[in-house]
């Protein structure tokens, strides 16, 4: 199950306040993605964690199934939204995230490069056996 990384620069000494937004934060109304069609599943969120340290936040965001049906599901929450506007203050780089097209825009721009994704499925002794 893959892990994906979103970056956000911030302004930094504002580790407390930024703390404080995503403490707050209202989660998604479901983990399951919406594939394209009707009825259509496309994966599911499994979790999320965030991290900060200077000018950089990080979310990562563990999932299965299509990493684009993740950034359809946050554009179209309202939490998402309401998370971005009060984060507006203390970013370093403004971006517009208030429609679906301009999250999606900054969503796919702001992933970072995977370059290494390890667990206990790939490990070679879970082959062995």
């Amino acid at each position: 199950m893959p892990y994906a990384a979103i970056t956000y620069r911030v302004k930094p000494g504002h580790d407390d306040e930024i703390a404080e937004i995503f403490a707050g934060f209202q989660r998604v109304d479901t983990p399951e993605l919406p594939g394209q069609a009707p009825g259509e599943a496309a994966g599911r969120l499994l979790g999320t964690g965030v991290f900060i340290k200077d000018d950089i936040l990080v979310r990562v965001i563990h999932y299965e199934g299509d990493f684009a049906a993740v950034g359809r599901h946050m554009a179209a929450q309202r939490g998402v939204h309401l998370l971005e506007e009060k984060l507006r203050p203390y970013l370093a780089e403004p971006r517009d995230t208030s429609t679906p097209e301009g999250f999606a825009a900054y969503f796919r721009e702001a992933t970072m490069r995977s370059i290494a994704q390890l667990s206990v499925d790939t490990h070679p002794a879970a082959r062995g056996s």
